[in-house]
């Protein structure tokens, strides 16, 4: 072998040789972790854990295709849970208030469970006094659904598909849903919701996480700062059920067009607060609904730093501020106190089947529902 041979093959050896040592020196792609959670009756339950670059990390079950634990740095760096859950699976199982969870066929209230569609009246099970909640006593939220992780270009997906039967809980047409999470190297956590039917049937899905930015589920939100850009709300009768009126927000505690603590108009003199005992009604966002994902709420910790914005392809957002949060044990003994969490719930409106003036949520055979929301986790200095 000749000399310029030679060193054209030490060149090329030494070429593969740095190209071996910066791939091992490379950190390794994160996989889908995915471990077991228990038993709900004779179905298992899978905990799927998401992570970006950043460490910021996210608990997905397949019971309720829930949310279990979203981690997220505060100004120091310190990674702390920020919404409410547990450590396993029995807590869910005994009842707890949807923590967390995909919550459906019909997000929020529906007036006395009744509605009608096409001429055909349908009643559905009650399981908040005269209403149905969130889909009835065994909604979206307390069933198994099926996981499909991937790697994909924009982050990590955990896509979940639950088939709903036609009749489940009153409902008419065979319904299959699909909720994917989306954990990006940015910092924000995408949820795509998309069904499909059989039957016209109300549709509407919603995430019901309950944040707490300080990271210690002992701390009130009331110091927690709230931004809404909504000009409108829906006030409530006595149940809960909006009365069909977009009242405007101004001269109100219901104005959250500028930054407010969550606490500090909570005690004022007023009937809607009241009647939910807080918060816990629906806001009309301002614009177009539809389209790209727009504002929907910017909710900040001025403690430790922790900022979520909330966009949504949905028109409204209800601000529930944990008002029947009442410390009692939850199945395994874990207790969560009065307003120690919030929920920002991006959905249509409540009781929307028997309210004609409120934005469309019955799907039709042959359409595609298809609804984002989008958490980006920020810190302020």
């Amino acid at each position: 072998m000749g000399k310029h041979s030679l060193g054209v093959t030490l060149r090329v050896a030494t070429a593969w040789l740095m190209i071996a040592a910066a791939a091992a020196a490379a950190p390794a792609e994160k996989t889908i972790g995915k471990t077991n959670f228990g038993r709900a009756g004779e179905q298992t339950v899978d905990l799927y854990t998401l992570t970006n670059v950043h460490g910021v990390e996210v608990r997905i079950m397949t019971y309720g295709a829930a949310l279990v634990s979203l981690k997220t740095p505060d100004r120091a760096g310190r990674l702390q849970n920020i919404i409410l859950g547990f450590d396993s699976l029995q807590p869910y199982l005994a009842g707890v208030p949807y923590f967390g969870a995909t919550v459906g066929r019909y997000a929020n209230r529906i007036a006395k469970g009744r509605f009608t569609l096409d001429g055909k009246s349908y009643q559905l099970t009650v399981n908040d006094g005269p209403n149905t909640l969130h889909g009835g006593p065994k909604g979206f939220d307390k069933r198994v659904w099926e996981a499909q992780p991937s790697q994909a270009r924009q982050g990590q997906e955990l896509l979940l598909t639950y088939v709903s039967a036609a009749g489940e809980e009153g409902f008419p047409g065979k319904l299959t849903a699909h909720t994917l999470y989306r954990l990006t190297d940015d910092d924000t956590l995408v949820i795509e919701y998309s069904a499909t039917t059989t039957a016209p049937t109300p549709v509407n899905l919603a995430n019901h996480a309950y944040f707490n930015l300080t990271g210690d589920p002992h701390n009130s939100i009331l110091q927690h700062q709230l931004t809404i850009p909504a000009s409108r709300f829906t006030p409530v009768d006595a149940t809960l059920i909006p009365t069909g009126e977009l009242r405007s927000v101004a001269g109100t505690p219901f104005d959250f067009r500028t930054s407010h603590a969550v606490g500090a108009r909570i005690g004022a003199d007023d009937e809607q607060l009241r009647l939910g005992r807080g918060y816990d009604h629906n806001w009309v966002l301002d614009g177009p609904a539809g389209g790209e994902p727009r504002l929907a709420a910017v909710l900040t910790d001025p403690g430790s730093g922790r900022s979520v914005e909330v966009r949504t392809t949905q028109p409204g957002v209800q601000f529930y501020s944990g008002n029947f949060l009442d410390g009692k044990p939850a199945g395994g003994g874990t207790v969560f106190g009065y307003r120690t969490a919030l929920c920002l719930e991006t959905q249509h409106f409540p009781d929307s089947p028997n309210q004609a003036a409120f934005p469309d949520t019955i799907l039709r055979p042959g359409q595609r529902y298809s609804q984002t929301t989008v958490l980006s986790f920020r810190v302020i200095k």
